[in-house]
């Protein structure tokens, strides 16, 4: 639950649990809170949940030229970057502290600049991201999708997205 204290919030485990239930009953595999009034603010800030089998298309942030800071706040994630063609260039694990898997995950989070490829996915059940990113907010230059990999909703996104979890842990 979130809730309103003095001039600030509380951000509690049960709210990241709400979140968590929500992203697993939901098609695309996710769930986000906005943590930022509107679009306008200066920094953009939110909770997102993502489940497992949830597949974020590869894409990157070049149009609107902001870098992005992820910070695993429950379970563990890999970030994949891709070149220009499609290619994995490099995986890092990162997690929370609360979660060890035994594989020498040290990380808590990384920050990938606008024309980095990239993709996020899900190593734990009931995994929560904190995102930030300069604002303001614009819709229309937020994410170029990757021509070489299959959207949300293609054939072969499926395929696509069992590849890329059969090289994180190979």
């Amino acid at each position: 639950m979130i809730k309103d204290v003095m001039q600030g919030r509380t951000i509690g485990s049960s709210l990241l649990g709400e979140l968590s239930s929500s992203a697993e009953k939901s098609s695309r595999g996710r769930q986000h809170f906005n943590l930022h009034r509107s679009f306008q603010d200066p920094c953009q800030r939110l909770l997102n949940a993502i489940s497992r089998n949830s597949y974020i298309p590869p894409h990157r942030h070049a149009m609107d030229g902001k870098t992005e800071t992820l910070i695993a706040l429950r379970g563990a994630f890999a970030l994949m970057t891709f070149t220009d063609r499609g290619e994995v260039q490099k995986i890092e694990r990162f997690a929370s502290e609360a979660f060890s898997d035994g594989n020498g995950v040290d990380l808590l989070g990384v920050e990938v600049f606008p024309e980095t490829w990239h993709t996020v996915i899900a190593l734990a059940d009931n995994s929560v991201l904190l995102e930030l990113k300069p604002g303001p907010f614009n819709p229309e230059a937020a994410k170029e999708l990757a021509h070489w990999a299959p959207g949300e909703h293609d054939e072969g996104a499926n395929d696509y997205f069992c590849y890329l979890r059969s090289l994180i842990y190979p």
